[in-house]
């Protein structure tokens, strides 16, 4: 093991040996380099001659590019073309970690880490099976769930996926989480949970969030090392009064030290940039310190050094900018705002009871999808197929589901969509 992963390890142990227990073999074995060509670069920066870095310059200094360029972007030159750090700019991982604290209120003073920047939360999610999943490990996931995790646990690091239902009564399943976790004999224990919930588009409400957490922290009062991975790719999309608003990972930061608490969130689905591919990785342990987080984001910088570089410096940029525009929460708002209208006119349309012969909605209260349970044994594929065919109508079918985007649809096409489903499950019906 190279001595830069061995100070590391030592770092994190003396911090909290619970943190090095959750650690995969690959997570103990990654490092950020300091004393390659990367310290060396650091060392000849400001210099009057720089021969070390990877970029090319104009004799000026600036970052060479193409002038075709300069018409298309307003931004500095080195706010676009130079690569960005491994951790992401310094100053969106300041930006975001204030954000998470403003949209969190209950984190208060909890001492979390700095936000990583990745590729978007696909590759943060990616990063975390690097950082903590082995080939023996189980993830702990719900049955609704974004197909992504499967190619990211069990394709590419080998690990487990073990899901538990759901809903039950027309909620949270805290019954069946509490018997998948218990079932799980390992002494570190994997969960993901993602809320707003794609594809079911629930959150749990403020009457359900505690049960959540009661079953988390008998596992670490059992000794067992769990690692949550919270999914926030749809925070702050909640329709709903009774919701609980703030991410879970607030009841998770400061739960205990034998509880790591891993925030995935990110502009993508917040702020509308899905194109940007930029997300950000967050720890939370209880009694966590400076250097623990320090030893985790250098390993986090190293995973991702290792394994894209760095994120785009344009993207970052461009969301440092508009962040600090005056305009950016109104305009967020109205976006918000927007989503909620069609949220509102789906919901209003499971009124009409003809709809509940061939479907029934699963619970959802937020996010950009939500779900429905076909009934009289229709068969999901052979709908999404008939609505492709007959009503120029997509969907998703997830298994026995389908799921509906509304996030995607105009809110006056919103009643054509549900005409269409109900007629295309009659066809099936009489056929």
């Amino acid at each position: 093991m190279d001595a830069q992963a061995l100070s590391l390890n030592n770092s994190i142990e003396k911090q909290n040996p619970n943190v090095l227990k959750m650690l995969s073999e690959r997570g103990k074995n990654i490092f950020f380099p300091k004393l390659g060509i990367l310290s060396q670069a650091a060392q000849a920066k400001g210099k009057n001659i720089n021969a070390t870095i990877g970029e090319a310059v104009e004799d000026d200094g600036t970052s060479m590019h193409l002038p075709e360029f300069d018409a298309l972007i307003n931004l500095p030159c080195n706010s676009i073309f130079p690569y960005a750090p491994s951790f992401g700019k310094p100053e969106l991982r300041d930006t975001w970690k204030s954000v998470i604290y403003k949209k969190n209120p209950s984190l208060k003073d909890i001492v979390i880490s700095k936000p990583i920047a990745t590729n978007g939360l696909t590759h943060g999610i990616s990063i975390l099976g690097y950082l903590f999943a082995d080939e023996s490990d189980t993830i702990v996931l719900s049955d609704l769930y974004w197909e992504n995790y499967n190619l990211i646990f069990e394709n590419a690091y080998n690990a487990k996926v073990e899901t538990f239902e759901l809903f039950e009564k027309g909620g949270f399943n805290t019954s069946a989480f509490s018997k998948k976790l218990s079932s799980i004999k390992q002494e570190k224990v994997l969960i993901l949970l993602n809320f707003p919930n794609n594809p079911s588009g629930y959150t749990p409400l403020k009457s359900e969030i505690d049960g959540i957490v009661s079953e988390i922290e008998k596992l670490a009062k059992a000794g067992k090392k769990v690692v949550v991975f919270i999914d926030d790719a749809y925070f702050g999309l909640v329709y709903e009064d009774n919701v609980y608003t703030e991410s879970i990972f607030v009841k998770l930061a400061n739960l205990s030290e034998n509880v790591l608490a891993v925030k995935l969130d990110g502009p993508t689905k917040e702020d509308y940039v899905w194109g940007f591919r930029v997300g950000f990785i967050t720890f939370g342990i209880k009694n966590g310190t400076p250097e623990l987080y320090e030893a985790l984001e250098n390993k986090t910088g190293g995973a991702i050094r290792g394994n894209i570089s760095n994120i785009s410096q344009l993207s970052q940029s461009l969301l440092q900018t508009v962040y600090t525009h005056p305009n950016y929460e109104n305009s967020k708002l109205q976006k918000f705002q927007i989503l909620k209208s069609r949220y509102n006119i789906l919901k209003q349309s499971f009124s009409n009871t003809k709809y509940a012969e061939y479907f029934e909605p699963l619970p959802f209260n937020s996010g950009y999808f939500m779900c429905v349970k076909l009934n009289k044994g229709l068969d999901a594929e052979q709908v999404r197929l008939q609505l492709l065919n007959q009503y120029s109508t997509g969907v998703i079918v997830l298994g026995s589901v389908i799921r509906l985007a509304f996030s995607a649809v105009p809110q006056a096409k919103i009643p054509t969509l549900m005409e269409n489903l109900y007629n295309a499950c009659k066809d099936l019906d009489k056929s």
